[in-house]
């Protein structure tokens, strides 16, 4: 079953209560909503300056505000929306408006530094477009996004000295810009325009204060450790969360230094495209998505899989150009071909890249996975070294979650669940991820299995594929995963899931045969714990019994002696009396010493064995009794101990409960085994539903304890059955 609580959890995460939500979702609409304005008028503005084809916009340095803001709003307003109390959504939403009006500040600036006098205000414009970008970069807005990621907060309190500077170095910033006496340009091209607030005098100048952006971007640096400090400490959610904004940093960092190089040989205003690309890819598209993602639902998504996959495609893209550009061009060149296309080092280029293409991909994808998997280089090795990663341990609560994990990481799935089959059912006994909620019990249930090959696909509701673990032919378990609702298992993962259900089934029998044995161990310890306690309590109960019955008969006898020693010189008569009142004391001190070591062993069983002391056990019952032990010789004394007191306790028992009329006992030997078997013809009982009393679990252990069994049968108004049995040895015959 697929795990839903680990999800509920991270969509209730940071949402707020109603009230809260009602706010930021009108926030997240407005935010939205005026960038899109913003952006509108920008545009067409930007369209009037002209850069209406796609060569002069890209070329353009003010492009990446055009389309910027679109991706940082879009993803904030869904943040702010479903995460209304992790700032990072209003972060991304407060920097996407931000930019949007510093687009369309500047483009109308521009436009009216185009035609001048058209347009009102356009020094407000460009001191407006002038300043805001300090509110972003480096040590604003986009400083915190790196160190408040993912959840909002800072690492610990020893972070903070670094938020306070960054917020007062924006702030000093901030304010230079705003009062900067000094003129403002917006492009190199474009007369500056004048500070319409400009405060002369100014101590703090925008020429003055240039170290502002070298610390600045020290800063940022420093911040920007945060992140992998985070990783190393993290587990679980928010490890994959941490991922997904490394890759986007990395995606983006490396193409902004591969524009760089692109630039080199490019003229001017050509030479901002690579730049530009990579700024709207990276801070545009790539960072704010992959937040948007690891914030809202990351286990929608192999990340993983993706950075393999990017890094693979990417090499293989940069390999390709470059061989093509290495073989077309500059071939070319050195054979005189002017720059004019020549076809032969276009085939040639084409069949070296079609030759070498698969080979390449196949060592790229090597070390793709290397990077992304570590050691194993792999998901199939990660499956093919199940037997040895798996086999140190047979402890349940160590290999299963173990075996879970293996499993998850080999097939890229959101979870991963090792079910075993107990009672005709399959039940959960370890997932993957740890923080997602127990699947469905008896999820899975059915009649005994067939003998069939393991591997075998099952069906287990809310689970993508799933395969039974058998071992000569027992069903010993099943192995399921749970991908997302739009994502299905590759052929190869189906291949990896079958060959690691073949090999599981030595695993799980060693985990049930781990478990049986734990089991059987604590039922042993409880049971000889009963027996001492038992066996005190019997103690104690013969010392009460000689203290308050033959001690005191004894005691009596001693008196009667003494007296009767003293009336024998003084009054014959009443000394004969009173020995012949001895007679009948000692008589009854005898008896009762009888039918004390009657409790402990007794003598008739120890001279005629089990059918004559039953027997003469059952004479004295309240309830017609029948024995039958035809065939019945002697045993050990403590197997003849044994079975004596078991069925006492079961005649009691039927004496003071059952309201029986008639008891049938039968004794006999079968197979190596003595039997014996008490049944009644009372009111019966449920045997599933009432709880077994001290009587039957004294001769359950009794019986365990001489490796006998015990079997209780009953039901309601139709009496009740109680059998148990003994490995004997031959008879043993004793002479009378």
């Amino acid at each position: 079953m697929r795990p839903e609580r680990g999800v509920a959890r991270i969509d209730a995460e940071g949402a707020g209560s109603l009230a809260e939500q009602r706010l930021a979702l009108a926030a997240a609409l407005t935010g939205a909503t005026a960038t899109a304005a913003l952006l509108t008028g920008s545009w067409l503005l930007a369209v009037r300056n002209g850069i209406g084809d796609i060569g002069s916009f890209w070329s353009q340095n003010s492009a990446p505000d055009l389309i910027v803001p679109m991706g940082l709003t879009a993803v904030g307003a869904v943040v702010v929306a479903r995460r209304s109390r992790n700032v990072i959504g209003w972060l991304f939403l407060a920097s996407g408006v931000i930019v949007a009006i510093r687009s369309l500040a500047e483009n109308y600036a521009v436009t009216g530094l185009h035609a001048p006098g058209t347009l009102p205000g356009v020094d407000w414009a460009a001191w407006l477009a002038n300043w805001l970008i300090g509110l972003i970069f480096p040590t604003g807005i986009f400083l915190f996004l790196v160190l408040l990621f993912p959840n909002g907060h800072l690492l610990s309190r020893r972070w903070r000295p670094l938020a306070w500077a960054a917020l007062t170095l924006t702030a000093l910033a901030t304010l230079v810009y705003i009062f900067d006496p000094t003129q403002s340009r917006i492009t190199p091209d474009l007369p500056a325009l004048p500070n319409p607030i400009g405060i002369k005098g100014m101590p703090l100048t925008t020429d003055s204060v240039g170290w502002i952006w070298p610390l600045g971007m020290l800063l940022l640096l420093t911040a920007a450790a945060s992140p992998f400090i985070r990783y190393r400490r993290a587990d679980g959610e928010e490890r994959e969360q941490l991922k997904w904004f490394a890759f986007a940093v990395v995606i983006t960092m490396a193409a902004i230094a591969v524009s760089f190089v692109l630039t080199l040989p490019l003229p001017s205003p050509v030479n901002n495209i690579p730049f530009n690309a990579a700024i709207i890819g990276g801070i545009g598209v790539a960072i704010p998505v992959a937040c948007g993602v690891a914030i809202l639902k990351y286990r929608l998504y192999g990340i993983d899989l993706v950075i393999s996959r990017t890094l693979v495609y990417g090499s293989l893209a940069v390999l390709i150009t470059g061989i093509y550009v290495g073989i077309a061009v500059g071939i070319g060149e050195l054979v005189g071909s002017g720059g004019r296309p020549n076809l032969g080092l276009s085939i040639l280029a084409t069949a070296i890249v079609a030759v070498g293409f698969q080979p390449a991909r196949v060592r790229l994808q090597r070390v793709a996975n290397r990077l992304v998997y570590g050691r194993r280089v792999s998901p199939y090795q990660v499956l093919s070294e199940f037997s040895s990663q798996v086999a140190v341990s047979l402890a349940a609560d160590e290999v299963l979650p173990r075996m879970a994990r293996l499993l998850l990481a080999g097939t890229a799935a959101e979870s991963a669940t090792v079910w075993l089959s107990a009672g005709g059912a399959l039940r959960p006994a370890a997932w993957w991820p740890r923080d997602a909620a127990q699947p469905t019990v008896d999820a899975v249930s059915g009649s005994e299995p067939q003998a069939v090959g393991s591997g075998m696909a099952l069906h287990i509701p809310g689970a993508t594929r799933a395969v039974e673990v058998r071992l000569q032919g027992e069903l010993l378990g099943a192995l399921s995963v749970t991908k997302h609702r739009n994502d299905e298992l590759t052929p190869v993962e189906e291949k990896l899931l079958d060959d690691l259900g073949h090999q599981a089934g030595l695993v799980l029998k060693n985990v049930r045969l781990t478990a049986d044995l734990q089991h059987r161990l604590e039922e042993l310890r409880a049971s000889r714990q009963r027996l001492v306690s038992a066996q005190d309590a019997e103690r104690r109960r013969l010392e009460r019994n000689l203290h308050d019955g033959a001690q005191q008969h004894l005691v009596a006898l001693k008196v009667k002696l003494g007296l009767a020693q003293m009336l024998a010189a003084k009054d014959p008569e009443k000394a004969n009396a009173t020995l012949e009142q001895l007679k009948a004391d000692t008589d009854e001190a005898l008896q009762t010493l009888r039918d004390l070591a009657r409790g402990i062993y007794p003598p008739l069983l120890a001279e005629k064995g089990l059918p004559a002391a039953l027997e003469a056990h059952a004479r004295r019952a309240t309830v017609a009794v029948t024995v039958e032990a035809d065939g019945v010789g002697r045993y050990p004394q403590e197997i003849e101990a044994t079975v004596y007191f078991c069925v006492l306790e079961a005649l009691q028992n039927v004496q003071k409960y059952a309201n029986a009329t008639e008891v049938t006992l039968r004794l006999r030997e079968t197979d190596g085994m003595l039997r014996f078997e008490v049944r009644d013809n009372g009111d019966g009982f449920d045997v599933a539903n009432v709880k077994k009393g001290s009587g039957l679990i004294n001769m359950a252990d009794r019986l365990d304890s001489i490796e006998g069994t015990l079997q209780v049968t009953s039901a309601p108004r139709e009496g009740s059955v109680v059998a148990g049995a003994i490995p004997v040895p031959a008879p043993v015959e004793v002479a009378s």
